[in-house]
């Protein structure tokens, strides 16, 4: 896969997938230092290790009625967490609108020439319904990846920025749809803020990428982000909905495929809302049993004058390996 990074001077950087992998596997050791436990306290210099830090998992939760209007207002005492069925204590939360990283994975493979342009008009709508805050980017693709910079920088607030960096590719070739995601996982790391999430919008499957959908899978769980997909049905229906609907769930987020009645512009709108709707719920978790092993995630909501309403989070997440500095020296014996 060619990885391109477009600056206002249209410079080409050749970069190898794996060292994108490598960087991505680097970071996706916990959340950023501003949402992790503290340091433990010291203790004797005799003992050979201490623990650094606590890694948090982090869920963004939308709580709903049975009609679909989001339920506000909640506490920490209205939620449940379980970590493998046993329940956790939550020591973050947060709720309201608060500032996210978001990409943007827009397909240009040729098929998508005649969606491009309403495409570009839904991102300027996404990010003029997204909080001020937050920060953005573009990754356009077809047989290759570009990360798009606006004005030499990586993020952008500005929703004409966005909106350029959507039509700065001419619609052709294939759809690397799988590799463009992990470019985007790769990117999310350099953003600042304590959320993340990724939309896709494409027409058709993967049919050009070198990863394979189990990784992508794989390190999207892995990046506690979630992923938001804007299926678009394609002349020759090449649209995969059940490969966007598995990465969506698996994530948290949530599936689009847009009708006559739905068009992308109001999809686009709805996940902008979506994002400024939910709480942020944050534990720290016992240390697995077994290092990158799985494990399963519940939460529960109790919602006065509710008697029925419907919760939505990632349904689980992958143990990290604690993390412990080097043995400490005391008087000159290790």
């Amino acid at each position: 896969m060619n990885r391109t990074i477009r600056s206002p001077r249209r410079r080409r950087f050749e970069g190898s997938f794996f060292l994108a992998g490598l960087l991505l596997f680097c970071n996706l050791g916990g959340y950023p230092r501003s949402l992790q436990s503290p340091p433990a306290a010291s203790v004797p210099a005799s003992q050979s290790k201490i623990s650094v830090k606590a890694e948090l998992v982090v869920l963004p939760v939308s709580v709903t009625d049975t009609s679909g209007k989001v339920v506000l207002g909640l506490s920490p005492q209205n939620f449940r967490v379980y970590d493998d069925g046993r329940p956790q204590e939550i020591t973050v939360f947060q709720q309201g609108d608060t500032p996210v990283t978001v990409g943007l994975i827009v397909d240009h493979s040729r098929s998508m020439g005649p969606k491009l342009s309403e495409v570009a008009a839904a991102v300027f709508a996404f990010a003029h319904s997204s909080n001020p805050e937050d920060e953005m980017f573009v990754v356009d693709f077809n047989d290759n990846v570009s990360v798009e910079l606006m004005d030499g920088k990586p993020f952008t607030h500005d929703a004409k920025e966005l909106e350029k960096a959507v039509t700065a590719v001419s619609a052709r070739g294939r759809t690397a749809l799988y590799d463009a995601v992990a470019e985007g996982l790769v990117h999310l790391q350099l953003g600042h803020r304590n959320r993340k999430a990724l939309i896709i919008v494409s027409d058709g499957g993967d049919n050009a990428s070198h990863q394979k959908f189990s990784q992508i899978l794989a390190l999207a769980q892995q990046s506690q982000v979630l992923v938001y997909s804007i299926g678009l049905i394609s002349d020759d229906g090449e649209v995969d909905p059940a490969v966007l609907r598995r990465l969506s769930k698996a994530t948290g987020g949530i599936a689009y495929l847009p009708g006559p009645s739905n068009t992308v512009t109001s999809v686009s709108t709805q996940i902008a809302r979506d994002l400024r709707e939910q709480y942020t719920l944050g534990f720290v978790p016992e240390k697995a049993a077994q290092v990158h092993s799985f494990r399963k995630l519940e939460v529960k909501v109790t919602a006065p004058g509710h008697s029925r309403i419907r919760v939505r989070t990632r349904p689980g997440y992958f143990a990290a390996e604690e993390k412990s500095p080097p043995a400490q020296e005391a008087n000159g014996v290790k």
